[in-house]
């Protein structure tokens, strides 16, 4: 009977576990906006013409950096 138990136990533990790591994935609200207002951000820049004395092409730089780091932190919360 003890055994029956632990097994439900674990069952129990394991299934909240998955459940806790789905429902962090999925509640990203936040950090996917503003993912979505990087990419948006380098679009505008790619568009805008070149001649901005290097500083379009640092911001275009600048921004792919923060994209890695929302992804990361999105992953982060997985």
């Amino acid at each position: 009977m003890n055994r029956r138990l632990s097994l439900a136990l674990n069952t129990v533990v394991l299934a909240g576990s998955v459940l806790s790591i789905s429902l962090a994935r999925a509640d990203q609200p936040n950090m996917r906006n503003a993912l979505g207002q990087l990419q948006a951000a380098k679009a505008s820049l790619e568009a805008a013409t070149n001649n901005k004395a290097g500083h379009r092409v640092n911001a275009i730089r600048l921004i792919d950096q923060a994209i890695v780091e929302v992804q990361m932190g999105i992953n982060a919360a997985h």
